[in-house]
């Protein structure tokens, strides 16, 4: 899709997981990077991978991967700041690392709501919950976003909150993600 590009946020500490990299941890045979990055691949101009640690590895998958441009690991958000900074596309998709089962057409209906609703920000939704890490936001948001991280805050909901936006519902089951080693047994 021209004019979107997409960011995998790998660039956690993976507490919850021990410390381990999320987006390198094997799921059914395969490290969860290679997952989302084969439900991009298709719906993307370019996919940038947003890693603080494994630069190496991450590099082996043949994207861009950036490292946060603010220091001691600042959330999800460094990570999103780093590739609207980085990318020349008008739309960046935001996922994590940790959601193998993307649906195929996460970035044609984000595009297609923040469109029809004239915002910068569509932020996926199931009939349960807001998934606040899996979003797609306007390039001419990064300054806003800066300012933002640069003021201490670092919450993705509390930013979103900011800007005017629309929810696009989804299967919750395309956005099942692992935090815990008991969660990849599924």
């Amino acid at each position: 899709m021209q004019n979107v590009a997409a960011v995998i946020l790998a660039g956690g500490q993976g507490r919850r997981m021990g410390g381990a990299d999320k987006g390198l941890i094997d799921y059914q045979g395969r490290p969860l990077i290679e997952w989302v990055l084969a439900a991009l691949a298709p719906q993307v101009e370019e996919i940038v991978i947003s890693a603080n640690r494994n630069l190496e590895r991450y590099a082996a998958y043949g994207r861009r991967v950036l490292p946060d441009t603010l220091p001691d690991f600042q959330g999800p958000l460094a990570g999103v700041l780093a590739a609207l900074q980085a990318v020349t596309a008008d739309w960046l998709l935001v996922v994590p690392c940790d959601t193998p089962h993307l649906p195929a057409d996460l970035a044609l209906r984000l595009l297609g709501a923040a469109q029809l609703e004239s915002v910068p920000l569509a932020v996926v939704e199931d009939a349960a919950r807001v998934h606040h890490s899996c979003f797609l936001v306007h390039a001419d948001q990064r300054d806003h976003l800066a300012g933002f991280l640069a003021r201490g805050e670092r919450a993705v909901r509390h930013w979103q909150a900011e800007l005017s936006s629309t929810r696009v519902r989804f299967d919750a089951a395309g956005f099942a993600n692992f935090n815990q080693p008991d969660d990849l047994r599924s």
